[in-house]
């Protein structure tokens, strides 16, 4: 789960400039609005399909697919999800993840010979397509997560968007080998030599970032500098809201947080924002489908993926449902 959801998945095996931080400490911003908006912020978040809860079950027939929402920063709290699937786990037949030990080293090795999808090769750098002050802001971003200036004006604008969805309190975590319900789950299912599927190919951040004009890949950096400042605060609040089970609500609320910054019209908040859950979410989200549905007809099995994957007219439930399922909380 996150701004950038599974996205982060992947990229947490290609993070290589950081040093260790702290965990992360930061306020709950939700908890910490007055009473009437917060009521008027769950509202929006409710209206919307399946807002609540990160385990489902989806049945047409004698097909059974048992949905996790997951959070990919590390977490201790990750335990109460992990008690809850491990005795579902022998009636499933296969695990279907966003990205599989696997393809995140077939991503690396493609990476490595192609150095342009990450690194601009030709044309302006990033400080010469951004204002003066947001190209400030961005590079000081960069540096509290041990990417220097010099190095972040050269990244494409997608990847830093990427790397901005990740606080610096969990970099050093990352580096360190500590992941998030994705991975422990994968290691649950090891375990009990559950065989193990991807959703989606190693290539899918190719065909994903490769359809971008280069007026979108800017603008998802800018969306991204939107909610970059007090990464802590920002950390905490998704990650409370994930464990409530109302990751909904984490989306609405960045969109709310993002309309009161200066300069942001109604206009540009709905196509910044439209943007990113256009590729980032529902693109994928279609994608999966037809995976799941071949997936199923194996036999019972367990999909984990992003939380904020599940909800929504185009989340993963309301697909399936679309396709006869019944989808039930579990």
């Amino acid at each position: 789960m996150g701004k950038f959801s599974g996205i982060s998945g992947f990229f947490a095996a290609l993070l290589t400039a950081a040093a260790a931080q702290a965990a992360c400490e930061g306020r709950d911003l939700i908890a910490a609005m007055p009473p009437q908006e917060r009521a008027a912020l769950e509202a929006k978040a409710d209206s919307q399909p399946f807002a609540q809860g990160n385990l489902w079950q989806a049945e047409r027939g004698p097909e059974r697919i048992i949905l996790a929402g997951t959070y990919h920063l590390p977490d201790p709290r990750h335990e109460a999800m992990l008690a809850r699937l491990t005795p579902l786990l022998p009636g499933v037949s296969q695990l279907l993840v966003e990205a599989t030990p696997e393809e995140e080293a077939r991503l690396q090795e493609e990476i490595a010979k192609r150095p342009d999808f990450m690194v601009i090769t030709d044309g302006p750098r990033l400080s010469e397509q951004l204002t003066e002050a947001e190209w400030e802001k961005l590079s000081h971003e960069a540096q509290l997560r041990g990417i220097p200036a010099f190095m972040a004006d050269r990244f494409r604008p997608w990847y830093m968007a990427v790397l901005l969805g990740v606080p610096p309190c969990a970099m050093g975590d990352l580096k360190e080998g500590a992941r998030g319900l994705d991975h422990q789950i994968m290691a649950l299912a090891a375990e009990r030599d559950i065989p193990l599927r991807a959703l989606e190919g190693y290539d899918t951040l190719f065909s994903i970032f490769g359809e971008l004009s280069s007026e979108d890949e800017t603008d998802m950096v800018r969306a991204s500098l939107l909610t970059a400042e007090r990464p802590e605060d920002m950390t905490v609040t998704l990650a409370n809201a994930y464990f409530a089970q109302e990751s909904r609500l984490v989306w609405e609320f960045t969109r709310a947080l993002s309309a009161g910054l200066p300069g942001m019209t109604p206009k540009e908040l709905d196509r910044q924002f439209g943007l990113m859950e256009e590729v980032l979410m529902t693109k994928r989200n279609e994608r999966w489908i037809p995976v799941l549905l071949a997936a199923a007809k194996e036999g019972p099995l367990l999909a984990a993926f992003g939380a904020l994957h599940l909800s929504g007219e185009k989340g993963v439930l309301k697909l399936l449902e679309g396709e006869g399922f019944e989808v039930r909380p579990l």
